[in-house]
């Protein structure tokens, strides 16, 4: 339904998908000015950094694409809209996540896929079938375990009742820090999203495995790997909070 409602005025959806890529593009364009200064950033060339920007940006994108609107949670339970979503034979989840579905934010997966293209061909990687399987496993992997972390933030909202600004912290916000090589931040930075809040998952351990350079942390090689074990735990254990803060739901009482 809405993305009818958006294909009604095209010219209109087509100018905002533009502006969403040329907004997100300014990530890039600041790394850019960077590099008009340094030639490396944390050890990094531009183009190393440009598939770690790539690789987060695309799995955040198309994260973004999906379940976006789900930030939008906060204010229905405020106001008890929530409940005409119970009564629908749908998973209210799906509903949330489809609800003012925005299909102009495919402007970022778009601008994450050139960058990430842009990368790849640019970098001299000594390419295995391993790491090759590497580039849609990290980008599927990572899209899941944003996902979990928007479905954590959206159930943390039964809570909080207003607390989007908190859940962007951890996706928007995440989605920045993994713009960066792991070497600019502190060591307990990158143990915190390492084993606290698993986002380094997301490309910095599996993109390091295809560049050939070593995690800060020193773990074994084999942790590479791990992302989709890590995104179904993730997964799992968003789903059991999103249960529980849907079953906290009381309305507004009105």
């Amino acid at each position: 339904m809405w993305i009818r409602s958006l294909m009604a005025y095209r010219l209109s959806f087509a100018m905002t998908a533009l502006g969403n890529l040329a907004v997100t593009a300014f990530d890039f364009a600041a790394i850019l000015l960077m590099f008009s200064q340094v030639d490396r950033l944390g050890g990094y060339s531009l183009p190393e950094i440009a598939f770690l920007y790539g690789a987060s940006g695309t799995a955040f994108g198309l994260t973004d694409l999906a379940m976006g609107s789900m930030d939008r949670l906060g204010r229905r339970v405020r106001d008890g809209t929530l409940d005409t979503l119970l009564v629908r034979p749908v998973p209210v989840i799906a509903q949330v996540a489809a609800d003012r579905f925005g299909l102009h934010r495919i402007g970022r997966v778009v601008q994450g896929v050139l960058v990430l293209t842009y990368a790849l061909v640019v970098l001299d990687i000594d390419w295995t079938p391993l790491k090759v399987l590497m580039i849609p496993l990290m980008l599927l992997c990572g899209s899941g375990i944003f996902a979990a972390v928007w479905v954590a933030g959206a159930a943390f909202q039964f809570l909080a009742q207003d607390a989007a600004e908190v859940q962007s912290a951890f996706t928007y916000g995440g989605n920045t820090l993994l713009q960066y090589p792991p070497t600019v931040f502190t060591k307990d930075m990158v143990r915190g999203v390492t084993f606290v809040l698993p986002l380094a998952f997301v490309n910095w351990i599996p993109a390091l495995y295809v560049l050939g350079r070593p995690y800060p942390l020193d773990l074994p090689t084999w942790v590479a790997f791990t992302p989709p074990l890590v995104a179904a735990v993730l997964l799992a254990l968003a789903g059991l909070a999103w249960r529980t803060g849907l079953r906290s739901y009381r309305s507004t009482g009105s």
